[in-house]
């Protein structure tokens, strides 16, 4: 069956009977899955035939499952079980919801929009246990979900249509104006010394944040030689020597962070590997951080929180730093993580402040909603966070993707185009490139008029009543009490690309430079091919190598100062 799908994003209105069709043709399915089972059961009972029969016959049974198994994939992952219900309610204004009758119908929407997501979240983290932690996370993830899709009835392709405009728009920003200019604050009477040495700091801790992933970023890094390496190790027993807890394949952990920092047996302590915080990590809501520190505004991410204070209570009230430090009086305290580790790292830090003052931390690109502003402000002397290029964590908060909803949904609403043009342009220029002017996104001529049937139900894709949008592109979002503007931890250095090194950063050519940049850089997400390869810690680790090396091996700088930090 073949349709001529006509219309835009915004225009449904040509192929406003295109559901009635789909609902038709997904009737079909059900007559084809029990030709498909019957074949199924033909072809198993090995039914005596002509040979190229049984393989025509085979090859139909075959292909009849894949297409019934995408059709399944695809109404999962497409299909909105509250049909749309949510929108017109979250756009339609305070007016609508005076009645008894609309405020209890929208209460009840947004608790099936939140069961709809609790499903789909536990159908996705199967695997992950069910304790009382387990099952809040789901809760509040799922909440989370349901808040931030409730006003839209956006599909996928929509979004990925969305994507790409907005990566063409911020290239074609860049190219015709010149970036703000922001103003860096940093301590110190010499920048460039500062930054110099902090640097060379980044690039000795991160060796140590790569080796907590353990063995398999070890072998991905090292492919050819990383199993023979520390295969000896995965097979060796030092459990009666050492204090490993909790996780599976521990030795084949252990070898690979030996291999990784260089350290010896001797200069390990206590090793955990506690795996079960991501999915609370995904909680976004804040709570008051308890720490001993003048600072009266100590809001923080829940989930994050939840998975530092677990490490802090392992330290203190196991001690295991008071072993450390019996052992190494001389040595100070330093805490690295990457990523979400890097915002544990962070608010640990933090917690241990009071009892350890020359406590230092290094967060690899940190997620950006970690904590208040007050709290990114007293983290200054203490934190330092590296962040690689338009990488997507330091950018990412409830915040911004509020704002990249906004923008996503008054690119398509100004788009002309229809989506299956935008979706071949734009896998053609994240590819290969090109001129980001070749594809306009504005409407010909300024006519908006044609937008008169547009996926929230209301007169305009941007709706008015919605505090998470506004016609001003540069207008602040309206945040919610219950997921407040968060920020990024201590200092930050950028690591920026300097020139092109090919669409996705496989290229070896790349060169970078280091600044220290203010948190305001990483109030926006940018979109782009390696939004998310950029966080990856071995093109992190790259990267830095790379910066590193270059300044060391610039005559023209003055000269390089490295403090000298010591590691418990």
């Amino acid at each position: 069956m073949f349709f001529c799908i006509s219309g835009t994003i915004c225009n449904p209105g040509p192929r406003k009977s295109m559901s009635k069709l789909l609902y038709i043709r997904l009737a079909l399915f059900f007559p084809e899955m029990v030709w498909a089972s019957l074949g199924a059961a033909w072809v198993a009972d090995g039914v005596q035939c002509d040979r190229t029969v049984v393989n025509g016959i085979i090859a139909t049974v075959v292909v009849s499952w894949i297409i019934i198994a995408a059709t399944v994939v695809s109404i999962v992952i497409v299909f909105d079980p509250l049909g749309g219900k949510m929108a017109p309610y979250s756009s339609a204004g305070p007016s609508h919801l005076d009645s008894h009758d609309s405020s209890q119908l929208l209460n009840g929407l947004k608790t099936a929009a939140t069961s709809v997501w609790e499903t789909r979240i536990k159908l996705l983290c199967c695997c992950i246990g069910k304790d009382d932690h387990t099952r809040v996370a789901f809760s509040s993830t799922a909440e989370l979900f349901s808040t931030y899709f409730s006003d839209t009835d956006l599909v996928p392709s929509d979004i990925a249509a969305g994507l790409t405009l907005l990566h063409q728009q911020q290239d074609n920003i860049r190219n015709s104006q010149e970036p703000a200019e922001v103003v860096s604050h940093t301590p110190g009477s010499s920048q460039e010394a500062d930054l110099d040495a902090e640097l060379e700091n980044c690039h000795h801790y991160m060796q140590f944040a790569a080796a907590a992933y353990g063995w398999p970023l070890y072998i991905y890094r090292n492919p050819l030689t990383g199993l023979c390496k520390i295969g000896g190790d995965c097979c060796r027993s030092r459990t009666t020597d050492y204090d490993l807890v909790g996780g599976d394949q521990l030795n084949c952990h252990f070898g690979s962070i030996l291999q990784t920092t260089g350290l010896q047996y001797r200069d390990f302590i206590h090793i955990s590997f506690h795996d079960k915080d991501i999915l609370t990590d995904l909680s976004a809501e804040s709570e008051v951080l308890d720490v001993e520190c003048e600072v009266q505004d100590r809001l923080a991410h829940k989930g994050i929180s939840q998975a530092a204070r677990y490490v802090y209570r392992r330290l203190i009230h196991d001690g295991i730093l008071s072993q450390a430090f019996s052992v190494a009086p001389e040595y100070r305290l330093v805490i690295v993580g990457h990523s979400l580790g890097g915002g544990a790292a962070a608010l640990l830090a933090t917690m241990l402040r009071a009892a350890y003052p020359q406590v230092r931390c290094y967060a690899f690109a940190p997620p950006r909603g970690l904590w208040s502003k007050a709290l990114h402000e007293y983290s200054q002397s203490f934190i330092v966070s590296l962040v690689l290029g338009k990488d997507v964590i330091p950018r990412l908060s409830v915040t911004n993707l509020e704002d990249l909803k906004r923008r996503i949904l008054r690119v398509i609403a100004h788009c002309s185009k229809p989506k299956y043009k935008i979706l071949l342009h734009g896998l053609w220029y994240e590819l290969f490139g090109g001129n980001p002017n070749n594809f306009p996104t504005e409407l010909d001529g300024g006519d908006h008029e044609i937008l008169t049937q547009p996926l929230l139900g209301e007169q305009s894709l941007l709706t008015r009543w919605s505090p998470a949008y506004s016609f001003s592109s540069d207008s602040p979002l309206d945040s919610s009490p219950k997921y407040p503007p968060l920020y990024p931890p201590g200092r930050i250095i950028h690591l920026q690309e300097e020139g092109t090194s090919g669409r996705f950063g496989c290229c070896p050519a790349a060169q970078y430079s280091a600044k220290w940049s203010h948190e305001a850089e990483f109030s926006k997400i940018l979109i782009g091919p390696k939004m998310l390869t950029d966080h990856m810690p071995d093109i992190l680790m790259w990267a830095l190598d790379s910066v590193v090396s270059d300044r060391a091996a610039c005559v023209s700088c003055p000269a390089q100062g490295v403090s000298s930090v010591d590691v418990a």
